[in-house]
């Protein structure tokens, strides 16, 4: 059985804003990923290849897989390689023919073809940057573990991680480190059975 597993890292401000990181998208508080992240970067990629390497696959959300797919398929390099290589399912009603070599389209009802999926593949199944089917799968007890970047600046604004929830999810915390001088790396299992 496959482990979902919400990280890539998956990178937030210390107020849970996900949005924008990068400052592509355009929201007037983005760009907070190089900003903050400075000189630590060099030890983020270190991780993110670590992740990339440990993951079976990838399942992420229609934007992402689109943001994704422009951003590696050019690229070379040892993460590039494998994140272009990695299978990768892509939740949309939308995408007929995915682009990106080695994707699945996965149609339906999310949390029937997620639960298929963590049944047919062994590993981790990683969500990275995908903040509304994290929210989908969290809600519906698919998620196993978070793997948090947190970065050192309060943003106010912008889109969370978390969103509402029709109940609590406790979690326990896994591991704590810090990535360079100034980020946290904070790995969380969610408890089921709570």
């Amino acid at each position: 059985m496959g482990k979902i597993v919400i990280s890539g890292p998956q990178n937030v401000s210390l107020d849970g804003v996900v949005q924008d990181p990068d400052g592509e998208e355009g929201f007037r508080l983005g760009g907070w990923f190089v900003q903050f992240g400075g000189k630590d970067l060099e030890e983020w990629n270190k991780v993110a290849l670590d992740e990339a390497l440990g993951a079976e696959a990838w399942l992420l959300g229609r934007r992402s897989y689109e943001f994704f797919g422009v951003r590696w398929r050019p690229r070379r390099g040892e993460l590039a390689d494998r994140i272009n290589s990695i299978p990768k399912y892509v939740v949309s009603s939308t995408v007929e023919d995915p682009e990106w070599n080695n994707s699945t389209v996965l149609k339906g009802d999310v949390v029937t073809e997620v639960s298929k999926l963590k049944q047919q593949l062994d590993g981790e199944i990683v969500v990275p940057a995908s903040y509304q089917l994290g929210r989908t799968l969290i809600e519906h007890d698919l998620v196993d573990e978070l793997r948090l970047v947190v970065f050192p600046v309060v943003l106010g604004a912008g889109e969370r991680l978390f969103g509402e929830i029709s109940e609590k999810k406790p979690m326990r915390l896994l591991d704590a480190r810090t990535i360079g001088e100034g980020l946290a790396y904070l790995t969380y299992g969610l408890v089921h059975d709570a």
